[in-house]
């Protein structure tokens, strides 16, 4: 059985992983575990959450359980590094453990890449600021935005209290016509339960911290496969897992 380890800031919506896990067949085992933060959403502090001095205690404990994949579970701890940034903390962290790793940020830019598309709306949770260092971060990419929306909420204390309809009426809300596709960032924001409800309310993909977040690490732990019930993305065909990717993470 693949064994997910995930690295998740604080508290806020980490049961979203193992809730979808034991939804998925076959079964997958997610081992959550939590890493120091200051829950404030300025760019500085997620810098800061996002430093391999706070990560490594974490990562430690994900070691002695003999994770298969490792997930960094924070948007905005991986995208406030830029993309290469962002890539060097997930190769830092995969040499640490010595299994593929990734991040949130780093799932969204690839799994935006295998859908093939390039234009997107993002309804983030973020305070403007944090919101305008994801743009930057999808820019670096290639990915347009064409829409951008945020609640201005600055803890993920106060995101976790948010609601499913309430995450519904903001996507539909920041639907734009140009967009192939609407982002939600932010893992603080509980969102696996009803993602088909999501893409039935945008008639289009919508792509949410958590959930691309497991697709990634079912990418890179080759168990990635069409399944129904967890949104567009996860209806695609079977994808072949990255084993380049694999080989530089654990090397």
């Amino acid at each position: 059985m693949l064994r997910v380890g995930v690295l998740y800031p604080l508290h806020s919506a980490e049961d979203d992983y193992p809730n979808m896990a034991a939804r998925l067949e076959p079964p997958v085992e997610v081992e959550v575990v939590h890493t120091h933060a200051v829950d404030l959403h300025t760019v500085e502090d997620c810098r800061r959450t996002g430093d391999l001095d706070h990560l490594e205690p974490g990562a430690g404990a994900l070691r002695t359980l003999g994770v298969d994949v490792c997930m960094w579970a924070c948007t905005s701890g991986s995208f406030v590094y830029g993309l290469a940034g962002a890539a060097e903390q997930a190769r830092q962290l995969g040499s640490f453990l010595g299994v593929p790793a990734s991040s949130t940020s780093l799932a969204f830019a690839k799994a935006i890449e295998t859908l093939g598309i390039t234009r997107v709306a993002v309804a983030a949770t973020y305070p403007e600021a944090l919101a305008a260092a994801f743009v930057d971060f999808l820019g670096q990419g290639g990915i347009q935005v064409v829409h951008l929306n945020h609640l201005g909420i600055w803890t993920a204390v106060e995101v976790g209290a948010v609601g499913p309809e309430q995450v519904i009426d903001f996507v539909r809300a920041n639907n734009h016509p140009d967009a192939e596709a609407i982002l939600v960032p932010d893992t603080a924001l509980h969102t696996t339960g009803f993602l088909p409800a999501l893409d039935e309310a945008a008639g289009k993909p919508v792509l949410t911290a958590n959930q691309v977040t497991m697709w990634e690490a079912l990418r890179l732990g080759g168990r990635l496969q069409s399944r129904e019930g967890f949104g567009r993305l996860f209806a695609l065909a079977d994808v072949v897992a990255d084993d380049a990717g694999k080989a530089e993470a654990s090397s």
